[in-house]
């Protein structure tokens, strides 16, 4: 069941996006080399504290920290742990914020140090994220968002994760409907977009085919098959009679 928002809901989700962007922001600012995961991810909960909020990851069952920190291959769900980010490193932030019982969720991926190569990667998937915005308003559909996505990550010669997807957010984390980043079927027969609708738009890709794999045996970190690297890019958005509002805007 989609969960339609009034403007009082959107009201306060836009008020905790915008905090858990100021959060993500400062925790992007830390991550650098020589930075260790478990320290990023303290910051986090802090910072979220600090925030007048609750961390929205844990309040999935079994998951016990404030953000996902995915280096390099790994996806998505990487739990942080003692390693040390080294030059040349992909980290990608996934961190979500409950303020007021409502759900905002945010990721960027950022490079340690520079690479022309993965700078040209990211910066596919930050403009994934623009058109899918831009492509989220009354009168399209999810597979107009979808659509989007695919045709610039794969235009650029990446590939879509196709497992993992893009989710309604608010009341709950996750919540329907699902976002696909590539096109199932005919546009015509996916999700019409309404006005009141909160969704998680994510663009999920990696450098070489998408196939992903458990990385170990923690039972959440998601890795690619063939070991290429991955990055995420999202925004909590509402649609809007005007178009698009985006929740957690300003991340970069």
């Amino acid at each position: 069941m989609i969960q339609i928002k009034t403007p009082e809901q959107i009201a306060i989700m836009r008020e905790g996006g915008k905090r858990l962007n100021s959060i993500l922001q400062k925790l992007l600012e830390a991550s650098i080399p020589g930075a260790v995961l478990l320290d990023i991810d303290k910051i986090a909960d802090e910072l979220i504290a600090e925030a007048a909020g609750t961390p929205s990851f844990k309040t999935v069952k079994g998951y016990r920290w404030a953000t996902c920190l995915n280096v390099n291959e790994v996806v998505v769900h990487g739990i942080p742990t003692p390693y040390v980010l080294k030059e040349g490193d992909l980290l990608t932030i996934d961190t979500g914020l409950v303020y007021r019982g409502l759900h905002t969720d945010t990721a960027w991926t950022k490079i340690m140090g520079s690479s022309k190569k993965n700078e040209e990667f990211l910066e596919t998937g930050k403009k994934a994220l623009e058109k899918a915005i831009h492509a989220a308003v009354v009168g399209n559909k999810i597979g107009h968002i979808s659509k989007a996505i695919q045709e610039t990550i794969e235009g650029a010669g990446y590939s879509i994760v196709k497992t993992l997807v893009g989710h309604g957010v608010g009341r709950l984390l996750h919540e329907e409907p699902q976002v696909p980043n590539y096109l199932r079927g005919a546009i015509e027969h996916t999700l019409p977009l309404q006005e009141g609708m909160t969704i998680a738009l994510e663009p999920i890709y990696a450098m070489g085919r998408g196939e992903i794999v458990y990385e170990n045996d923690d039972g959440w970190t998601l890795a690619t098959r063939d070991r290429s690297l991955t990055a995420v890019f999202e925004h909590s958005i509402a649609i809007a009679a005007d178009g698009p509002i985006v929740l957690t805007e300003g991340a970069n």
